[in-house]
């Protein structure tokens, strides 16, 4: 049983980062998938697929892995730089360094 450690991704389909500030723990698959002969559905007898743990911190997710004895992986990530904050009006500032174009 390993364990995975990761601060997932924020989707592409928000420009909020509410998903994507906590550690999630997830557990590697055991078993291979296996497809149902009659309806072709992939189906897996292992449930640890299904636990997503998540925690505030790197360290309380490390700190829960070693308390259980769960072998663990840790994916470290870099945090992406700070964007500065614009707004719509910018567009159309005096002050705008490029030509406004089509």
């Amino acid at each position: 049983m390993v364990a995975r450690i990761y601060k997932p991704a924020k989707t592409a389909m928000q420009s909020g980062v509410a998903n994507a500030k906590d550690w999630v723990l997830d557990y590697e698959p055991e078993d291979p998938p296996e497809v149902e002969p009659l309806m072709g559905w992939t189906s897996s007898s292992d449930m640890k697929q299904e636990v997503s743990l998540r925690f505030a911190t790197k360290e309380e997710a490390v700190a829960y892995c070693e308390r259980e004895g769960i072998t663990y992986l840790l994916f470290e990530t870099k945090d992406p730089p700070p964007r500065r904050g614009l707004s719509y009006a910018d567009n159309f500032a005096f002050s705008r360094r490029g030509a406004w174009t089509h």
